[in-house]
């Protein structure tokens, strides 16, 4: 029986799948030209392996310490797209599941984009690669979250946008559902929208 819903979160929950190239890269070159892409994406990886804070991510790429925490907010309120269909979802499969979120990305940032668009209201828990320090593919993230959920693989649905990651928690015997919002050419089970998945689960 399946007791959980893990909901990816970067090009599911929010639009953009690959936020480090789409968004943070032209947000900081924008502000900071001299900055290279290298040294931003260096940085961000190093954040979202919670080896370093979000503040000194945004030294690294270039701010000031009077320029970081108006920057860091500019950026996270207006730089993500929430999409529209994942709070009436998340509501419904609410009634049914828990809800987890199992994302690679940065402990601060989350956390605030979490409260910000009003999602840690139906979250049950967060599994976020800058708080474990392994982002995924790898398989040991996904076993942090089936351990700390106390579930069997079989009692989980991962939704994802990236077949890479769906492989490897497929691999591990999760249930995935890739949310196929890039159109990628893959065989297994994908929805494209939030109403299809509802659909689905309930």
């Amino acid at each position: 029986m399946v007791k959980y819903i893990i909901f990816d979160v970067m090009g599911v929950i929010f639009t953009v799948g690959d936020d480090v190239e789409n968004l943070l890269v032209p947000y900081v070159r924008s502000l900071k030209p001299e900055t290279t892409i290298q040294q931003i994406k260096d940085a961000y990886m190093s954040a979202s392996l919670g080896h370093i804070s979000s503040r000194k991510l945004w030294e690294l790429v270039g701010f000031e310490q009077t320029e970081i925490l108006t920057t860091e907010h500019n950026y996270l309120e207006n730089c993500f797209t929430l999409d529209d269909g994942f709070l009436p979802c998340a509501k419904a499969l609410k009634k049914r599941y828990g809800i987890a979120l199992l994302s690679n990305d940065i402990s601060e940032w989350s956390k605030y984009l979490r409260e910000f668009h009003r999602i840690e209201p139906l979250v049950d828990a967060a599994f976020i690669s800058g708080d474990i320090g392994v982002r995924k593919p790898d398989a040991k993230i996904y076993r942090i979250a089936l351990e700390a959920l106390g579930i069997k693989p079989s009692e989980c649905v991962f939704v994802d946008d990236n077949p890479e990651r769906i492989e490897a928690a497929s691999e591990l015997g999760i249930c995935s559902i890739l949310f196929n919002r890039e159109g990628h050419g893959y065989q297994g089970l994908r929805v494209k929208a939030f109403g299809q998945l509802t659909k689905l689960l309930i």
